[in-house]
């Protein structure tokens, strides 16, 4: 971007070309005046600017601080950094002013006479004291007292602007927090500025922080210490995903965070002022954020009362399940026959088995005996029904196995990515009846908790999932904790009905489950390959694996590594294999983001949540077109749905030839490549590569060191979560 550094240009707004919820304006300002010689060229033109702002009119004269930059669309606008709302200093801008329809009861005439007897000092004398105006004939108390407010109302919140603006706070932040607090704000802030990242998402303890020292509050401050406790544990659940923590634990993090040795006084004052405000709830020696501790009560208050729901009646509900084997052309085992029963009997149903144990063929089952139950035609069950799950993937696998629409759990709840906010929530709940959750074990308990609340009571649930996966990413273990209570419904799929296709793979993945790690099943068939090689080698042996799958498709070909880094990382196996699968070519376009270069067929992943774009954490994609003049844009093609992406979300994504094992979640390929070295020690446990192996569908290739994958299989404690879901199902709340 060419530009023109600037004081300022003042004149008059004219109108908006957009505005967003969030106070972002593109319009047309009128130029009156400018700083500099060189701007002079743009004295009484009408010229586009950008910028945040509380609130325009084409009344006031107003200041823009900022410089005029070549948009690579809308050509030469002024980007206002920051702004200033100039009183009306001259006696008709007065009078236009008054008579401008904000003041109630005041018209031309009426205005005239104001300006007239107060002067141009007029609305500086009202603001110090209203009753001048009756001194102005026909100035009843009513139109002083309207006239005095606005103008009151309106001084305030534009100073309010102001002074966050001097603070440390951008336009956009001033413009979230106003909005939130009005005429508070200014007492919020002086009281207690943390109070902030509690009330706006978007708002972080450290953006906060920083502003609070710059404005000198000591460090030691108890309501700094207050929010970092609460900002402890809230990212310490998000890295380890305990619901609760111990007082010890959290010492050590609140001097590092704080960068000073807090006194054990402060530390006991504050734990105290936040559990009075509870903010903070101790129950025994456990402590928990408040959202935490009413997520989990919430799941089990809401558990409970679906478990003490009664049953339906049987209906012969055995010549149903006979009908439905007529009509697949199938035989179902007992522990099939059940689930498929008790998905009609119960209100609350978790079905939980291994790769092969037929989860996909119950789910086909329940639709169709809830369909012929209730005689609904196939439009009406999907009125009644909805079929949810965790990621975008695993959500259309679920659509293409069942022939029925999918969504995520967010794009289920109407999840407003600004606000960080669920539409469907206690308030304005979902009306379907029958609410089906495959892969369960990726729900978090905050993500569940939000999903009980929006859906009603009389709704009937059914979780299905792999207990021994990974668990979620977010914090918490929901479908372990409710299946290990044994205070749930829950049917266990045991036999495996993909014995026969892939056997190797399925067979690797029970005994791993058992903490086996069974050498006899590598290079028998096929189907499953070990191929042992040093460390240094094994980037050399994936390259070689891959190029035997060039021409495969990039939704059926995956590599998944547990590590970003080290030699044998996700980032460096991204940069080798796209040389073979996406190689340089004149014909592609090419653009770097991050010191990483992309080109167009590039396979990518997303890595948040777009949902007015349909595209999700963890859906994966190719660069379908890459365009770098007149704009930088890049169009991502996920399965059919093209998404654009501008530089402002750029890093929502990054290459996908590897990827992580927790974002491989919810999805399956035909071929897959695990590396395995001891580099990756600290990452190699037991569900971690239990999961990995369970994406793969037709053929797997581990490549390393035999040890690493008997270390992982061996180690069964990384990744024990500190719930209490079970707990309080066995011992209800206390």
């Amino acid at each position: 971007m060419n530009q023109d550094k600037i004081e300022f240009i003042k004149g008059q707004y004219k109108k908006n070309i957009f505005q967003s919820e969030n106070g972002y304006v593109i319009g047309l300002f009128k130029v009156k005046e400018v700083s500099a010689e060189s701007l002079e060229r743009y004295l009484n033109t009408t010229i586009t600017f950008t910028g945040y702002f509380h609130e325009l009119n084409d009344i006031d004269t107003y200041k823009f601080y900022g410089k005029f930059v070549n948009h690579e669309r809308y050509g030469r606008q002024f980007q206002v950094e920051n702004y200033e709302r100039l009183k009306p200093v001259e006696k008709d801008s007065i009078v236009e002013f008054l008579s401008s329809g904000l003041f109630k009861g005041i018209g031309e005439a009426k205005a005239k006479k104001i300006v007239n007897i107060l002067g141009k000092n007029t609305l500086d004398t009202i603001l110090n004291n209203p009753n001048n105006l009756l001194l102005i004939p026909g100035i009843t108390s009513k139109n002083k007292d309207d006239l005095y407010n606005t103008l009151k109302e309106y001084e305030k919140s534009y100073d309010t602007i102001i002074k966050l603006g001097n603070i440390g706070f951008t336009p956009k932040e001033s413009m979230l927090i106003y909005n939130f607090y009005k005429e508070k704000t200014l007492e919020i802030l002086n009281t207690n500025i943390y109070q902030l990242i509690k009330d706006i998402d978007t708002l972080s303890f450290n953006r906060i922080d920083s502003i609070a020292l710059k404005n000198s509050i000591p460090k030691d401050d108890l309501t700094r210490i207050e929010a970092s406790i609460i900002y402890i544990m809230n990212e310490l659940s998000n890295s380890y995903g305990h619901s609760y923590y111990y007082k010890h634990e959290l010492i050590p993090y609140i001097n590092k965070v704080l960068s000073i040795t807090v006194e054990q006084d402060l530390i006991e004052e504050a734990i105290t002022k936040l559990t009075t405000n509870q903010d903070l709830i101790i129950k025994e020696d456990r402590y928990y954020v408040k959202e935490m501790y009413e997520a989990e009560t919430y799941i089990v208050n809401r558990i409970n009362l679906l478990m003490h729901t009664q049953d339906n009646k049987d209906n012969n509900i055995n010549d149903y399940i006979k009908k439905l084997e007529e009509y697949f052309q199938i035989n179902y085992n007992k522990d099939q026959e059940l689930a498929i029963k008790n998905s009609y009997l119960k209100k609350f149903l978790i079905i939980t088995g291994g790769p092969g144990t037929g989860k996909t063929t119950i789910m086909k089952a329940i639709f169709e005996l809830y369909r012929e139950i209730n005689k609904l035609t196939p439009e009406k069950l999907i009125e009644k029904v909805a079929l949810l799950a965790p990621t975008g993937r695993a959500a259309k696998r679920m659509s293409e196995q069942t022939n029925l629409p999918a969504a995520t759990i967010h794009r289920f709840l109407k999840w407003n990515k600004d606000t960080n906010k669920f539409q469907i929530n206690e308030y304005n709940k979902s009306p379907k009846e029958f609410i089906i959750i495959d892969e369960a074990s990726m729900i978090d308990t905050y993500l569940f908790a939000s999903l009980l609340k929006g859906i009603s009571v009389n709704a009937k649930i059914i979780l299905v999932g792999d207990v021994d996966q990974l668990p979620s990413v977010g914090p918490g273990q929901v479908l372990s904790d409710l299946i290990e209570s044994a205070k749930t419904n829950v049917c266990w799929l045991n036999e495996l009905y993909r014995q026969k296709e892939n056997s190797n793979i399925i067979n690797l993945a029970y005994d791993i489950k058992k903490g086996i790690t069974s050498q006899e099943l590598f290079n028998v068939d096929e189907d499953l390959t070990f191929i042992k090689c040093s460390n240094n080698d094994v980037l050399t042996k994936i390259e070689e694996v891959a190029e035997t799958y060039i021409d495969y498709s990039y939704k059926n070909f995956q590599i998944l590594a547990p590590m970003y880094k080290t030699i044998n990382g996700i980032d460096n196996i991204n940069e080798s294999i796209e040389s073979l699968f996406n190689p340089k070519n004149k014909q592609k376009k090419e653009i770097t983001i991050s010191n990483i270069i992309y080109r167009e067929n590039d396979k990518v992943i997303q890595l948040t949540n777009m949902p007015d774009d349909n595209v999700y954490n963890g859906d994966i994609g190719i660069i379908e077109k890459i365009t770098l003049s007149p704009k930088k844009e890049i169009y991502i093609d996920f399965d059919g749905n093209i998404v654009k992406y501008t530089p402002s979300n750029f890093l929502n994504f990054k290459k996908a030839y590897a990827i992580s094992i927790h974002k491989s979640q919810g999805s399956e390929f035909d071929v897959v490549i695990i590396p395995l070295v001891k580099n990756f020690q600290k990452m190699l446990y037991r569900k971690l590569i239990y999961t990995a192996i369970t994406r793969c569908k037709k053929k797997l290739y581990l490549i390393g060191d035999i040890n690493a994958l008997k270390l992982a299989v061996a180690n069964d404690d990384s990744n024990i979560r500190r719930t209490s879901i079970k707990k309080m199902l066995l011992e209800g709340i206390k």
